[in-house]
């Protein structure tokens, strides 16, 4: 449509802070609305539908500008490549840093755009440090692994590296905690989990599955016997479905029958960031029917009642 006007509205906003920026887009309507959280409307001669997660991606690969309002440092030349890791870097940093342990799953990318939007300090492991690069720019620090990733995330080295200014690890798949020998300054530890989902399996399915499972309940049992407060959100099936349409179950037993929209699921362990339990925190999620309005009330209660 010639002459047309085009442009993305995003709004962001949280107890500390409200932001609001403008500025042009390539897309069409829809408007879209996670739970008041995240409002996108967009405007363009094309009518193509965009999910919550290219949206985003656009909104934050917006440019140098962008970058620097939400705090991403200037990009720093060192031998040419702005990309090269400053591996002299051996002393003790400030443990401010948010580690998420796959940066390549779809709900660890969603986490790591939320906490962006929080503007915490953000760690994570990529397979493909690159096309990380390109996606979230400086806002991320990456650590690289090999396809082989046994091989790299058991090395002691590695993580030792890795957990370097961390204090908060979120875990949004298995097989990373087993791998961790020293938990020395970590606060706390966020497991997304499915195995109640994978216990619930059988035949053929429990047979494919018997590997996650395995990694699920060796992640499970490792984090219950760190000595780091703990947060374990055990989730049934997750689906890619919007995120924010529903409420949600809690009850005993929901996980093993139920299923939660990964954007759910992605915003919960988000949630749990600030709600540190004084040992360990268990419970069960799945979408339903129950909203929450205040999650800091509603882990709070949690936390109090599991004391009982």
């Amino acid at each position: 449509m010639a002459g047309s006007t085009s442009a993305l509205s995003l709004s962001y906003s949280s107890s500390s802070s409200s932001s609001r920026v403008l500025f042009s887009s390539k897309y069409m309507k829809p408007s879209f609305n996670f739970e008041k959280r995240f409002s996108f409307t967009c405007f363009s001669s094309k009518k193509k539908q965009l999910s919550f997660m290219d949206q985003i991606l656009d909104y934050i690969e917006g440019g140098p500008k962008l970058r620097k309002w939400y705090g991403a440092p200037d990009l720093v030349e060192k031998d040419g490549n702005a990309l090269e890791e400053d591996e002299a870097q051996e002393e003790e940093e400030e443990r401010d840093a948010v580690l998420v342990t796959d940066g390549d799953n779809e709900i660890g990318q969603m986490i790591i755009l939320s906490l962006i939007l929080k503007r915490v300090r953000v760690k994570a492991l990529v397979k493909d440090k690159r096309a990380a690069m390109e996606a979230f720019g400086t806002y991320v620090e990456f650590s690289f692994f090999l396809k082989s990733m046994a091989g790299d995330v058991k090395d002691a080295t590695f993580l030792k590296k890795v957990l370097r200014g961390t204090r908060t690890v979120i875990c949004p798949v298995e097989g990373f905690l087993n791998n961790i020998e020293s938990w020395k300054g970590i606060q706390h530890v966020i497991l997304l989990s499915q195995l109640s989902v994978y216990r619930e399996y059988s035949g053929i399915q429990a047979v494919l599955n018997s590997n996650a499972r395995k990694l699920a309940e060796q992640d499970e049992d490792m984090v219950k016997v760190s000595g780091v407060p703990y947060t374990i959100i055990r989730t049934g099936v997750l689906k890619n479905t919007p995120g924010g349409q529903k409420g949600f179950s809690f009850e005993e037993g929901s996980a093993a029958k139920g299923s939660l929209s990964k954007e759910d699921a992605a915003f919960i362990c988000v949630e749990a960031l600030d709600n540190v339990p004084q040992q360990g925190l268990i419970f069960e999620v799945v979408n339903g029917t129950e909203k929450v309005s205040d999650w800091k009330k509603w882990f709070a209660t949690l936390m109090d009642s599991s004391k009982e």
